[in-house]
C-alpha cells in the first residue's frame, strides 16, 4: 500500500464517523475540522511532552524551550494535515512557504501568550494550553482557506457547508 493511500485511509479512520452525523450538524462540523482538531490534539501533546522534557532536563529559558517544542510539533502538524487531513497533492513548496508564514504568526502568539501568562504566575503548562486555543483557531482558518486551498477536488462544493447554513 502506498504512502498516499495509507494517509487517506488513516484520515477516513479518524473522521469517517462525521458522515453519519445528522445533516444539520455536519454543516457546522466538516470532516477537515474534525481531523484538524484530532491531529492538533495529538501534536499539542507532542509539543507539551517535549516542552516538559526540555524544562526538566535542560537549563533552557522558557521561551527557548517553548520554541523548540513548538517547531517540532508544528512541522509534524504540517505533514499530518497535508497528507492525512486535507489530502493535498499540490506541490509542497508553496504550501510549506504559506504554512511557514502561518507558523510565524502562531509562534508569536504562542511565545507571547505562554510567556506572558507564566510571568503572571500561571504554571507554564497551563499557560501553554491557554495559548493553544487562540493558535488553533487561527491555524485552522489559515490552513483550510489559504495553505491547502489548492488541493485537487477543492472545487465549488468545498464551501457547501457554509452556503447550506443560510438555507
Amino acid at each position: 500500500m502506498g504512502a498516499t493511500r495509507l494517509a487517506e485511509r488513516t484520515g477516513d479512520l479518524l473522521t469517517g464517523w462525521v458522515d453519519r452525523l445528522p445533516p444539520r450538524l455536519r454543516r457546522f462540523l466538516p470532516r477537515d475540522l474534525v481531523g484538524f482538531a484530532m491531529l492538533g490534539g495529538f501534536t499539542l501533546s507532542v509539543d507539551l511532552a517535549l516542552l516538559v522534557l526540555l524544562r526538566r532536563t535542560t537549563g533552557l529559558p522558557l521561551p527557548v524551550a517553548v520554541s523548540i517544542a513548538y517547531l517540532v510539533a508544528f512541522g509534524l502538524n504540517f505533514a499530518l494535515n497535508r497528507t492525512v487531513n486535507f489530502r493535498s497533492h499540490a506541490p509542497v513548496g508553496r504550501q510549506a512557504l504559506r504554512y511557514a508564514l502561518v507558523a510565524v504568526g502562531d509562534y508569536l502568539l504562542t511565545v507571547g501568550v505562554s510567556s506572558g501568562l507564566a510571568a503572571l504566575g500561571l504554571d507554564f503548562r497551563v499557560a501553554r494550553l491557554a495559548a493553544s486555543g487562540t493558535v488553533a483557531v487561527f491555524t485552522y482558518v489559515a490552513s483550510r482557506w489559504w495553505v491547502f486551498r489548492d488541493r485537487p477536488g477543492a472545487g465549488p462544493d468545498r464551501f457547501t457547508w457554509i452556503a447550506d447554513r443560510d438555507t
